[in-house]
């Protein structure tokens, strides 16, 4: 039986509902919400089964699900209820505590989401990765976030072979050998009984980030942080309930979080989804002319793409566009306001974060600017040098007032104390991003602080490329910089130095594309290299990647990776 009401679903539902009724007013709505008090809060438990109680209407739908692609797949939120409580046996009976960490890579299929609610309601920890990750990443993941249960993809099993460990083997999407199909879970036990109360800062989840090191970052969120900090994102995104909601972002990322689950179903609307791994624009396009979409998100890459594959007719039932993940350029707004008289309304936030600046609903959008303090963000601006606020116009680092701290606040990077210190220093989060301050309040993005840049909606750290190169024996020395992409922003471009004896020729270049590939996951492949004989450095050695971004490229020397054939890159 589901659970009745609590404090705490009581205490969710009026802090939510503040943002419902005031979307059209951002400053009262600002004045008006506070973040709900929680002490004991177990979402999946206290607020959707609560609502999914004798609720038919569509909780999840995966668009081209069938596998001829012809049809989706539609899950109630009666179903999904029932279903999530009955996975949470299975995987009860399987081993799966309270507190365990359970990697989980997977597609866009319905088992995605029954495994997020069941891991909620047994308090079990998740820690999402993307289906494109290297087995060597994949390794690093178990080892330091102490994976004690896998469920993956049963196409990236493969990937796990020869990796020691005790630990809990089940796949999704077939059966391969040694691991447990997940369909077994059909003859679990439908009667969940939680083992107690969540505590609100319970872990929950953990986000491998990429960094500035070749050790991505592990970001720690709870019970409160994500489900209730993304009341945030319900707002910027103006879901409502009842909407259909699109997000094109791809599983193991944390903006798939927010908006392909807690947005939503914070909203009591319906998750949708594509389920193709890496969906066409225009694929995009045709789910939003045929299948009734109010309400879409998507990063600008898919926005670009979209463009050049000729928008056509506004959507008819889409009512509010959202982008995040990069800068939205005015170019970009410019276009859709043109074909659909529609405005893509650009927001900020980060995986340690949940939404923090954005273009809400009701205000009217000055392209090129990202938009206000959300609902509950208290934000400030600090010269990196002198750490005093800047004043309006000037460019300052972004950190977020931990006087009180939202809700929405990551706990910090697990396994490295000195990093999270370094981000909370001076009572502050630090998000390393710099930004200037209009006089109406509103912010424009500037840039990173170090060197980190967006390729696709994927953040590319230099150096994790830069190491993957020099993994070659083709390659004496390399430097990775951004360079404009018309579609993808960016794109990573490596400045080569050859081994000694080799030439600067196609030969050379194929050998270092080759082994870069079997380093890298396919959205961080270094497809543009130049090679050159020296690179510029600093007296303590390290390369001056401001002077390779000025450097006039030499048609000669540059040389771009064959476009695979179709089915190569799988």
């Amino acid at each position: 039986m589901t659970r009745p009401e609590t404090a705490a679903t009581i205490a969710f539902r009026k802090a939510r509902d503040v943002l419902l009724d005031g979307r059209e007013d951002l400053d009262a709505t600002r004045r008006a919400f506070s973040w709900p008090q929680l002490d004991r809060f177990n979402w999946a438990l206290d607020w959707f089964d609560v609502i999914a109680d004798g609720n038919a209407a569509p909780a999840l739908r995966i668009l081209g699900a069938a596998a001829d692609g012809s049809a989706d797949t539609e899950v109630s939120y009666e179903a999904m209820s029932r279903r999530s409580d009955q996975v949470a046996c299975w995987l009860r009976s399987l081993g799966v505590r309270r507190g365990d960490h359970l990697l989980l890579v997977l597609h866009n299929r319905v088992e995605l989401w029954e495994t997020l609610l069941a891991c909620i309601k047994l308090g079990a920890v998740v820690v999402p990765t993307y289906t494109t990750t290297t087995p060597s990443d994949l390794a690093d993941r178990i080892e330091r976030a102490e994976i004690r249960h896998v469920i993956a993809e049963a196409e990236v099993v493969p990937r796990f072979a020869d990796m020691p460990g005790g630990w809990t083997r089940i796949a999704a999407g077939g059966s391969p050998p040694g691991w447990l199909p997940f369909d077994t879970s059909f003859q679990a036990d439908t009667t969940f009984v939680p083992d107690g109360s969540t505590k609100a800062d319970d872990p929950l989840f953990r986000y491998f980030t990429s960094g500035t090191t070749s050790r991505p970052k592990m970001v720690g969120h709870t019970h409160l942080s994500y489900p209730v900090g993304h009341l945030s994102g319900m707002y910027w995104n103006g879901v409502r309930p009842g909407d259909s909601h699109l997000n094109v972002s791809a599983p193991g990322w944390a903006k798939h979080a927010w908006s392909s689950f807690f947005v939503p179903w914070n909203a009591e609307a319906t998750v949708l989804a594509l389920a193709a791994p890496q969906p066409r624009p225009a694929d995009v396009l045709t789910a939003l002319r045929t299948r009734e979409i109010t309400t879409l998100c998507a990063p600008p890459t898919v926005w670009r793409g979209m463009i050049q594959e000729g928008l056509g007719d506004r959507p008819p039932a889409l009512r509010e566009a959202a982008a995040v993940g990069e800068s939205l350029e005015p170019a970009l707004y410019d276009a859709v306001h043109r074909a659909w008289g529609l405005s893509v309304r650009d927001g900020f936030g980060q995986t340690e974060t949940t939404a923090q600046i954005g273009n809400p609903p009701g205000r009217e959008v000055t392209p090129g600017r990202m938009g206000w303090a959300l609902p509950g963000y208290e934000l400030l601006l600090i010269d990196q040098e002198s750490g005093e606020e800047v004043p309006d116009g000037a460019p300052g680092e972004l950190c977020v007032s931990m006087s009180p701290a939202p809700a929405g606040m990551m706990t910090g990077y697990a396994g490295d104390e000195a990093k999270t210190a370094k981000a909370f220093k001076d009572g502050v989060y630090h998000t390393g991003d710099l930004v200037v301050r209009h006089e109406d309040g509103s912010y424009a993005y500037v840039g990173r602080t170090d060197d980190m840049f967006k390729s696709f909606d994927h953040r590319i750290s230099p150096l994790e490329l830069e190491r993957a190169l020099l993994c070659s024996p083709s390659v004496g020395h390399a430097a990775v910089v951004a360079v404009p992409h018309p579609i993808g922003l960016w794109e990573p471009k490596a400045y080569v130095v050859p081994a000694p004896g080799l030439r600067p020729d196609a030969h050379t270049a194929s050998a270092v594309f080759a082994d870069a590939v079997s380093q890298l996951p396919r959205e961080k492949w270094v497809r543009l290299l130049e090679f050159t004989t020296s690179l510029p450095l600093t007296a303590s050695g390290k390369v001056r990647r401001a002077e390779l971004r000025e450097r006039p490229a030499r048609p000669e020397l540059v040389h771009r990776m064959p476009e695979p054939a179709p089915g190569e890159e799988a």
